[in-house]
């Protein structure tokens, strides 16, 4: 019985173990992830306004040019 427990204590450990690591691990990549999702917004706002810039000046060419 006392082995089972001793077992039973280790088992426990490893998983509250785990359980901390994930936890951090978790944490972590979540403010990867918002990082991320800043840095992509960032690049389409790039991409938006060269886009508008890019349609100004085709817009200005001469007819024939375009």
């Amino acid at each position: 019985m006392e082995n089972e427990l001793i077992s039973l204590e280790n088992k426990l450990a490893q998983l509250i173990k785990a359980y901390g690591e994930l936890h951090t691990e978790n944490h972590q990549l979540r403010q990867e992830l918002a990082h991320v999702h800043s840095d992509n917004r960032l690049c389409n706002d790039k991409i938006d306004s060269a886009k508008t810039r890019l349609e100004k000046l085709l817009t200005s060419l001469p007819e024939g040019q375009s």
